[in-house]
């Protein structure tokens, strides 16, 4: 049996926080309809979960199936590695700005343009490294927008930590978490390189200690998107 496929539509998005105007990579399922309610999953690094996470075909497959309820893909593209590290590290000059965009300016565009849940539990952020990191971050500062936050092998740095450390409701968030056993040199944003799995094993037991509702597992493999890919099906199943 052929799998029916859903539309992906581009949106242009004026942003008041940022100062600039976004492109939006939007996926709705096959049999979407405004007469069904739909969760969101707002991907960071939004053209590579759609291009090399083929998070569409994913979705496709799993809705097809009947294996998750029925959810609405936003990607928010970055313009490039520069842009991405302005928006999504801790220490960006546009991170706190970013955070305002996703929570208070595309969440209310959303809600209005699709007939979602409106709540946060109906709610995704999803991202890779970096990516991962500001998705974690901006659940943490806005609990009742986003409910859920997964995470394919987030950079987990001091500020990471804190964010966590101080963090009142755990029972608020659910988590995905996922880091490779061979992210032990792992070349980042700024031309350095760094390890990623042994600040990943800390954030996840400081996850566990706080209580947060966290699946987590190591996968064999590096900081790449051939495993990010393969791990997609899982992580919507988790979440959805």
């Amino acid at each position: 049996m052929s799998v029916r496929k859903g539309t992906i539509k581009e949106y242009m998005f004026k942003s008041e926080a940022l100062a600039e105007e976004l492109e939006l990579l939007v996926y709705l399922p096959a049999n979407y309809s405004p007469l069904y309610k739909y969760s969101l999953v707002i991907a960071q690094d939004g053209r590579d979960y759609f291009q090399m996470g083929r998070i569409g075909r994913v979705a496709d497959e799993l809705l097809g199936n009947d294996e998750i309820e029925n959810i609405i893909v936003v990607g928010i593209p970055y313009k490039d590695r520069f842009d991405r590290r302005r928006k999504y590290h801790p220490d960006g000059e546009q991170h706190l700005a970013y955070i305002r965009f996703l929570a208070h300016e595309l969440v209310p565009f959303l809600d209005d343009e699709f007939p979602t849940y409106q709540m946060g539990h109906g709610r995704a952020l999803i991202g890779d490294s970096l990516g991962g990191t500001v998705s974690l971050l901006t659940a943490l500062q806005y609990p009742h927008t986003f409910g859920k936050c997964i995470m394919q092998s987030p950079l987990a740095n001091e500020a990471v930590m804190d964010a966590v450390r101080n963090f009142e409701d755990p029972h608020l968030l659910e988590l995905y978490h996922v880091i490779g056993t061979e992210e032990t040199d792992v070349p980042t944003t700024d031309g350095n390189r760094a390890n990623f799995i042994e600040p990943n094993r800390k954030l996840h037991e400081l996850l566990n200690q706080k209580g947060f509702p966290c699946f987590y597992e190591e996968f064999e493999g590096n900081h790449t998107w051939k495993y990010w890919q393969a791990d997609l099906r899982r992580a919507l199943l988790e979440m959805f």
